[in-house]
């Protein structure tokens, strides 16, 4: 998968966090990333303010550099 903001493994990543929080990350390999997207997001949307987290999580998807 091509790496660095604006490639098409971050594209697809953030496509994965639009339709489940966290997907991208885990996509990417960051499971605590994604775990913890997930949770906050399922915890926050028992009060209808998981919209965050899951903007939140396409975003980093999409954003994601990885260290070299």
């Amino acid at each position: 998968m091509s790496t660095g903001q604006g490639s098409g493994g971050n594209v697809l990543a953030a496509i994965c966090s639009f339709f489940i929080p966290g997907l991208g990350q885990l996509v990417q390999g960051r499971l605590l990333k994604a775990l913890l997207m997930f949770v906050l997001a399922g915890v926050l949307w028992i009060f209808w303010m998981g919209w965050i987290i899951h903007i939140w999580s396409i975003i980093d998807a999409a954003l994601f550099k990885p260290r070299s």
